[in-house]
């Protein structure tokens, strides 16, 4: 999931400091895996813009504080309170969010992400679009949306679109979580670095380039599991229609073997997902295809805002963190029972709503 909303500026939950030629960012909620919130992201929009300009500065590091992981996301019940209240932070917080994927993407320096612990939603969104990319054998990662009755966002439909084959495609509908080799055959990193050398690294980033640095203390991955299932997920995942999908799973394989179980479980976990953001997030995993990374954005932003306004997101947020009976009751129930007009719609245009990357962001975002 996205970061929150949040309120208030970025205090001690992001910190910035200088370490010879690096910039180094620390997400510090440690007690909450990093999450990001609203103030957050327009402290680092503020010194990654400076940074840009500081000829100081060669290279930027992006942690996180503890042991748990970069970033898990974000608080999610306070987006809860946002949707019951008919509240804008939301809204507010995605434009700024949206904003510094952007600038993470087109950075014009090395941005060096230390993808170590875990990585969902929001935090893919500040390190998956770097430069430089480093997972761990402690990497869980993934786009877990589906899961809430939302869709991936922060430019997850854009680089999962882009993932081999229709390898992206099984983990915007599963949810599932990534290893770090998964991440690195998905295309989400670049460079397996054993977590007892992220210290090093990180010294090591303060006098040499990010280059140099990281090829010396990156090593060989383990194997992704995801790769070697890639040709039944390939040939199950090829459809335009979730349905069709669905039905392919059951098939992989005939009646026996791991192949088989293995795509069984997936169908099971794809049709316990909320029917429409799962179809949804098949049509903009396609649609993404054709964009540029600010494209995809504007695109998820609009289906964003209606999923706030539709029932499944709040229902979602219920069922997993409010009341954690883990039985969401989604409306419609059924896969069949949504219909390509009410996808269609998720993706109309929004008038004078619609995200502007190149725009400041709102005072109280």
């Amino acid at each position: 999931m996205a970061g929150s909303p949040g309120s208030g500026p970025g205090g001690n939950d992001v910190l910035f400091e200088r370490g010879g030629h690096l910039g180094i960012i620390t997400l510090n909620r440690p007690k909450a895996v990093n999450a990001l919130n609203a103030g957050m992201v327009a402290a680092m929009l503020e010194q990654l813009t400076a940074w840009a300009a500081d000829d100081g500065v060669a290279t930027v590091l992006v942690h996180g504080a503890g042991e748990r992981g970069l970033c898990a996301g974000g608080d999610i019940v306070a987006i809860y309170r946002d949707m019951l209240g008919g509240g804008t932070e939301t809204a507010d917080f995605w434009q700024a969010e949206y904003r510094l994927n952007s600038l993470i993407a087109a950075y014009p320096k090395p941005y060096v992400a230390l993808m170590d612990g875990l990585v969902l939603g929001g935090g893919m969104g500040i390190s998956a679009h770097g430069s430089v990319r480093v997972v761990t054998e402690r990497t869980r990662t993934g786009m877990p949306e589906t899961t809430i009755g939302f869709v991936p966002d922060v430019g997850g439909t854009w680089l999962l679109a882009r993932s081999p084959g229709e390898a992206g495609t099984h983990a915007a509908l599963t949810g599932a979580h990534l290893t770090g080799a998964d991440a690195l055959f998905l295309g989400l990193a670049d460079h397996f670095v054993p977590s007892q050398s992220l210290p090093e690294l990180a010294a090591a980033l303060e006098h040499e380039s990010a280059e140099a640095a990281v090829v010396r203390f990156a090593q060989d991955p383990p194997i992704s599991g995801l790769e070697a299932q890639r040709d039944w997920i390939d040939a199950a995942y090829a459809s335009e229609d979730v349905e069709d999908i669905v039905r392919c799973l059951r098939t992989v394989g005939g009646e026996h073997g791991a192949e088989a179980a293995e795509a069984a479980e997936a169908a099971t976990t794809i049709e316990a997902k909320s029917p429409t953001a799962v179809k949804v997030t098949l049509e903009s995993l396609r649609r993404a295809k054709g964009l540029t990374l600010d494209e995809a954005l504007a695109q998820e932003y609009r289906v964003g805002l209606r999923f706030l306004a539709a029932p499944d997101f709040r229902e979602g947020i219920r069922a997993q963190v409010v009341d954690k009976d883990r039985n969401p009751h989604w409306k419609p129930a059924t896969l069949h029972e949504v219909h390509a007009t009410d996808v269609e719609r998720f993706f109309a245009p929004l008038g004078n709503r619609e995200l502007n990357l190149h725009t400041k962001e709102p005072d109280n975002a």
